[in-house]
């Protein structure tokens, strides 16, 4: 069977509510974000699913996806990665994509990067880093990390430039899954957040 690589991106945090850029900082999970995790980890603990015994997973280090990963059920078995962990903001880290714009009008951080933080190619090459390693034997891997890395992956899982990433857009606590169709790298499932609904 060719690999999967499932991603969960981790529960909401006071900054992700408000829409700001939370790259290294780390912010704890809200009460929300705890309960979301916690549905997240019966629904992959539910068939067709059941706790997923095979996989691989590992949980970017920064506490607000290592919780997710914990409370869903996973901590146990997950081994912390630090190229799992957010973009680099650098300046723009706590700015919401509205102050950004007041301070460079059209910037578009899939484009751009971030003055003093990583560079779209550094992002892409810790996206092409995981991939590599989820296609590397038999087997399916689960991830948990944040937002702008997991849709990174989503886009170089494709084959795709960093900057298709802008237009898959993930929630906090969502689901998703990269496999194949017919030989060809393909999204069977995107920001799936249908467990948040019990």
């Amino acid at each position: 069977m060719a690999p999967r690589i499932l991603l969960a991106r981790h529960g909401q945090t006071a900054w992700s509510l408000s829409g700001k850029h939370t790259g290294r900082t780390d912010v704890p999970l809200l009460e929300e974000g705890r309960h979301g995790a916690k549905l997240l980890g019966e629904r992959l603990h539910r068939a067709p699913l059941d706790g997923l015994p095979d996989v691989e997973v590992r949980t970017s280090p920064l506490s607000r996806a290592r919780e997710t990963c914990e409370l869903a059920g996973f901590g146990e078995r997950a081994e912390r990665w630090d190229t799992l962990m957010e973009w680099d903001y650098g300046a723009y880290e706590g700015m919401t994509p509205a102050e950004i714009q007041a301070v460079r009008p059209g910037w578009l951080i899939w484009r751009d990067g971030v003055p003093e933080g990583e560079s779209v190619a550094e992002v892409a090459a810790r996206a092409d880093e995981v991939v590599s390693w989820a296609r590397s034997a038999d087997r399916d891997v689960l991830v948990f990390a944040h937002g702008h890395i997991l849709r990174s992956i989503g886009a170089r899982w494709l084959g795709l430039p960093l900057d298709f990433a802008a237009r898959i857009r993930l929630n906090p606590t969502s689901l998703s899954v990269l496999g194949w169709a017919y030989g060809e790298p393909a999204i069977e499932n995107w920001n799936d957040v249908g467990h948040l609904a019990g």
